[in-house]
């Protein structure tokens, strides 16, 4: 480690801390001096002399520190969000006050905490869908570092490090991002036919969750453009264009997320747009004699040990995994869809994307089918 970096490390920062705190203390304790002083020699009459005890302002005792600010995984992975704390050792003594660690999850409106893990001592506490996959690391005795097992599409999102000791505590903020990939998403009843509680549905059942505002963002910068406003999971309504035109809020324009604000969660209905990431199986088009109505391919996917594809799933192998079929077929939804990632002439010849042919009659339409067989 070169000189510049010891002198500005946490460590080396608490120290130069608390020696300002003391150096301060010191110059109030001199002057006082000085003017009592000056005051006894102006003021001979009295009969005592009085000693003046000042608490100086208290310095930081416990730092807390994320290494980096965000951290980068995919589902089903594991994770560590990083968290050392700093302690100075003459402020707690021999270490009467037993440590706690918690950590917590932000919320998207940054009011409310959602209770991830507390440890103090032996004593250590898991809360909701986090039991049995999160755990400290335990690298070093400063060492609150929380591991995170088995990503679900859901522990996306900023975690809270939270170190308390006595009277004393301190916070660090770190983001877990997630590959994966953004997509619009409406019902076969057509678009802007959802609430916020509909919208939220209808991308767990497609194997996603409804996205982030930087989720699209970050799609939006990647190339993504649509004209149609969707929710996003802070309750707000937005739309992401890339190439500004008539329809899509103008033609003369700029570039960006278009945001509609936040509307009423139960009586507002637009489309959706949904997040989902790797998945743990094998997504592939069923090679049949025949093309299919969609009970038959569902039941064809079925028979041969799979189940029919979600959306997310033809998103995620698009996006994630570049595959690339020309041949439409059958989703759950009853939509019918395929996947370019190499554009050619009668294949999406413009653009790399997963083209939409519609939600065709499920009785008399035929087509193939996409299926998913997910590892054990």
């Amino acid at each position: 480690m070169t000189a510049s970096s010891e002198e500005d490390s946490p460590k080396m920062q608490l120290k130069k801390i608390l020696w300002a705190t003391k150096m301060k203390s010191l110059l109030i304790l001199v002057l006082i001096s000085i003017c009592g002083a000056d005051h006894r020699s102006d003021n001979y009459t009295l009969d005592h002399d009085r000693v003046i005890h000042i608490q100086a302002e208290n310095g930081p005792r416990l730092l807390v520190e994320a290494e980096q600010a965000k951290v980068f995984s995919h589902r089903g992975g594991n994770v560590t969000l990083p968290c050392k704390f700093l302690r100075d050792p003459t402020a707690f003594g021999s270490g009467t006050h037993k440590i706690r660690i918690k950590w917590t999850k932000l919320t998207s409106d940054y009011l409310k905490e959602v209770d991830v893990f507390v440890s103090m001592g032996y004593h250590k506490k898991t809360y909701g869908g986090y039991q049995g996959r999160v755990f400290l690391k335990g690298g070093s005795d400063n060492d609150a570092s929380l591991v995170i097992t088995d990503l679900t599409l859901d522990d996306y999102g900023r975690y809270k490090c939270e170190v308390i000791e006595g009277l004393e505590d301190d916070t660090a903020v770190v983001a877990l991002d997630l590959q994966g990939v953004v997509f619009p998403y409406f019902p076969r009843l057509g678009r802007y036919n959802l609430n916020f509680h509909e919208a939220q549905q209808a991308c767990l059942d497609q194997d996603a969750v409804i996205a982030s505002f930087d989720q699209l963002y970050d799609a939006w910068r990647g190339g993504l453009d649509w004209c149609n406003a969707g929710w996003l999971s802070d309750g707000s309504v937005q739309y992401p264009i890339t190439k500004p035109r008539e329809p899509c809020g103008g033609q003369n324009t700029v570039p960006g997320v278009r945001n509609y604000g936040f509307w009423d969660k139960e009586k507002s209905r637009y489309d959706v747009f949904c997040f989902t990431s790797n998945f743990n199986g094998r997504f592939y088009y069923l090679i049949h004699p025949t093309k299919l109505t969609y009970d038959e391919a569902v039941q064809a996917c079925l028979k041969d040990g799979a189940q029919i594809a979600k959306v997310g799933q033809i998103f995620a192998a698009w996006k994630l995994l570049g595959y690339d079929r020309c041949d439409a077929g059958w989703l759950a939804d009853g939509s019918v869809r395929y996947p370019i990632s190499r554009p050619r002439r009668r294949c999406s010849p413009t653009e790399a994307a997963v083209r939409f042919v519609g939600f065709p009659d499920k009785k008399h339409k035929l087509y193939g089918v996409y299926c998913f067989r997910a590892y054990n």
